[in-house]
């Protein structure tokens, strides 16, 4: 009986070889076996001191001002954007750094949605999606999401970190001889998932065409290669040039592994992304007959936790393809399904951004008006394109300073971004305006800012224009122009120069902002 068991355990544990990319029952049985062979004569060793290497390692963290600190920050539904801080009689504070972009998380629809299928359902979804966690929720938001990104079939993962993680480690382990080619300034979760797959990887310069193709012209036209990038890179807000990557995966025989987790919800005439805002006129008539950019991609990925206000991520392309990754990939089929009201309230979140851009739009007035406010007083903001407002500190100590004091003194929460999430020199201020920040509360921001670096002595853009510029800060900013044009905003009424509010196209930020609001149904 023993020893069939043990043949047993090593089947099942070649089995979950074959599965999970790693030899989980080879590691138990050696695990096993250096535990019988230590036993055999007798260690005389000081034991380990596990709680001085986490002392260590906490030191070390403080030392280079990586550590990080978390504020007690409590967004309130009915006010949004605006929260209290540990306990509901604590101050209130704006928030200025959520990544809730649209504030959807307390959409109407949304949460009477959710609060249905609470109530119906339960609050957990029982299991994984293979044993009792399937269910209509997670049917409906796929063909959505599908739907959505015009691709055959759609996934969804508990949170678009594993979602990227397990995609590419699931294709980059399974493609024979695959080589993944990645952006520098990928995202933790796609450089992780490349680390697992343990497929070759080459790493291009960020947005560089040339050193992309140089690469891309050293592999064989046979092997099988992916190149992996974002659209919206969320710490500095620059833009992937998705269009050209397309044409290299053509030219080379790859794929395209585009991650628009900042771009969901927010690009585009239903949302979909910056892959659908380059083709904005077709994808806003509806038009199927031409092949668009985002048609072009292979696999889009997303979150239902950023722009849509709720939880979870998604990778959507063939049908086959995803059958695959719902097959293979560990980060899929060995994790509890997302709970039915969260996924109810996503798919309602999606279906309503598809049918209304009001959002967006009033997001993108305020992301304006935001940036055109800060660089009239040289708060330094490093130029993009995208909804993204990186504010350039250069320090990891100012930057912590400079977040503390804002949020003690001014109620005004804005997260310090330190190493490792930024290199070293490149510390910032991240802020992101949402169609809740009205003028009332840009104008305390902008006044808040202006005096924290008063007062901490934070150089301002012609302090880094004098020294050359430094990520755009001081340069100049030409091709930053915002991917959303002013034909797109519907931006028709011109305001007469010096107008009160008026940002750099000139327009009257106030009497745009009712204007679209207007175009936003009653909720």
């Amino acid at each position: 009986m023993d020893k069939a068991l043990a043949v047993q355990s090593v089947r099942s544990g070649r089995q979950l070889s074959s599965t999970l990319g790693t030899s989980r029952a080879y590691h138990s049985n050696m695990g096993h076996a250096r535990l019988a062979h230590s036993h055999s004569g007798f260690n005389s060793g000081t034991p380990f001191d596990y709680e001085a290497f986490y002392q260590q390692e906490l030191e070390a963290k403080r030392k280079d001002r990586s550590y990080r600190y978390f504020n007690n920050i409590n967004r309130l539904a009915k006010d949004f954007p605006c929260a209290h801080m540990a306990a509901p009689e604590d101050k209130r504070v704006t928030v200025w750094c959520s990544n809730d972009y649209l504030g959807m998380s307390k959409n109407p629809h949304v949460l009477q949605k959710m609060h249905e299928t609470l109530d119906t359902y339960g609050a957990g979804a029982g299991g994984t999606r293979n044993i009792s966690g399937h269910n209509q929720h997670a049917v409906k938001l796929e063909e959505t999401l599908a739907r959505l990104h015009r691709k055959e079939a759609a996934l969804v993962f508990s949170s678009c970190y594993v979602a990227n993680d397990a995609t590419l480690a699931t294709l980059g382990s399974k493609l024979p001889g695959c080589v993944i080619l990645s952006d520098s300034s990928n995202h933790a979760s796609m450089i992780q998932g490349i680390r697992h797959s343990g497929a070759r990887k080459m790493i291009f310069r960020h947005n560089d065409l040339v050193d992309l193709e140089a690469k891309l012209a050293s592999l064989p036209l046979h092997v099988p290669k992916i190149i992996a990038f974002e659209s919206v890179y969320s710490m500095c807000g620059s833009v992937g040039p998705i269009k050209q990557i397309c044409d290299l995966a053509d030219k080379y025989g790859a794929m395209t592994f585009l991650d628009e987790v900042h771009a969901v919800g927010l690009y585009g005439p239903h949302g979909a992304g910056v892959a659908e805002h380059l083709d904005y006129e077709t994808h806003a008539k509806g038009i199927t007959t031409e092949k668009t950019i985002m048609d072009r991609v292979d696999i889009i990925t997303g979150t239902l936790g950023k722009a849509y206000g709720c939880v979870g991520g998604y990778i959507a392309g063939s049908a086959k393809m995803v059958d695959t990754i719902r097959s293979l990939a560990p980060g899929f089929i060995f994790t509890t399904s997302l709970p039915p009201a969260t996924m109810a309230g996503a798919q309602v979140s999606v279906e309503y951004q598809m049918s209304h851009n009001g959002d967006r739009r009033l997001q993108q007035l305020h992301t304006r008006a935001t940036k055109a406010a800060l660089q009239a007083i040289g708060i330094p903001i490093i130029p993009n394109p995208s909804h993204i407002i990186p504010v350039l500190v250069g320090n990891a100590e100012l930057a912590k300073r400079a977040s503390d004091i804002l949020l003690n003194d001014w109620g005004v929460y804005v997260q310090a971004i330190n190493y490792p999430t930024v290199a070293v020199g490149e510390e910032r201020l991240r802020i992101t305006p949402t169609p809740g920040h009205v003028n009332e509360y840009r104008q305390h921001l902008v006044t808040a800012l202006d005096a924290v670096w008063t007062e901490l002595g934070i150089r301002r853009t012609e302090g880094w224009a004098a020294q050359g510029g430094f990520l755009g800060v001081g340069q100049d900013h030409k091709g930053n122009e915002p991917l959303w044009t002013d034909a797109q905003l519907g931006l028709e009424v011109l305001a007469p120069e010096g107008s009160i509010g008026l940002n750099h196209s000139g327009y009257s930020f106030e009497m745009e902002h009712m204007e679209v609001a207007r175009a936003v149904p009653a909720q």
